[in-house]
């Protein structure tokens, strides 16, 4: 069931849905969009274009341990900031300190190699959007919301074109609003939703920040 093209497709969709939300709250201060890289850049851009509004990113992975890299034990960011899932019973002391040390040093390595071409924003007072190209878990959105908060925005909006039904309730403690357009069920993975939806390269991700800045400086 494919309800979007690509990631593009679906950013420009939900930048159409996120502006009219803007817009009908005329007291509303004004917007920042972080993406999550790499995947989340597209949807990002096309938000903070429609929006005429800075563009940066956040940096938030999944804990997994090597013998279940699929399975998500919890996120942390770039900053250091984690959150973990109830179901950890067969899981020891030492691999989850190792899984989180791991995790870490991927974010620190990836903020590292963004930083420099994304926008110094300052959020404080600000609406924050959080924009990725779908959300599975939300344990990674959930992270980078937590780190955010840190920043005193006026408000925290989650923000992707497809999640699984029950996710804005799952979120609701970390963020004000979630904005989702679709919510299928069954989901199973954000990657069945889009006619195209290959990996992004480093490269790519960084394309995305260089055109945008140029663009907008």
């Amino acid at each position: 069931m494919f309800l979007f093209e690509n990631r593009l497709d679906g950013g420009i969709q939900l930048a159409k849905l996120i502006d009219k939300l803007v817009k009908n709250s005329p007291n509303q201060p004004s917007p920042v969009v972080y993406a999550l890289p790499r995947g989340g850049l597209p949807v990002g851009e096309a938000i903070a274009n429609r929006l005429e509004c800075p563009l940066s990113v956040l940096v938030s992975k999944k804990i997994s341990l090597p013998s279940n890299p699929e399975l998500a034990m919890g996120a942390i960011t770039a900053e250091g900031d984690t959150i973990w899932t109830s179901y950890l019973d067969n899981v020891t002391q030492p691999e989850l300190i190792q899984a989180k040390e791991k995790a870490y040093q991927k974010a620190r390595q990836q903020w590292d190699l963004f930083a420099p071409l994304c926008s110094k924003i300052n959020c404080q007072g600000a609406i924050a959007i959080l924009a990725d190209d779908g959300i599975a878990t939300g344990m990674t959105i959930a992270a980078a919301a937590m780190s955010l908060k840190k920043h005193h925005p006026q408000a925290i909006w989650i923000a992707a074109p497809v999640a699984p039904p029950h996710i804005s309730e799952e979120l609701r403690p970390w963020c004000d609003r979630v904005i989702v357009i679709k919510t299928p069920d069954p989901f199973f993975s954000v990657s069945r939703f889009y006619v195209d939806f290959p990996q992004l390269s480093d490269q790519e991700a960084l394309n995305i920040l260089a055109n945008f800045r140029n663009t907008n400086s």
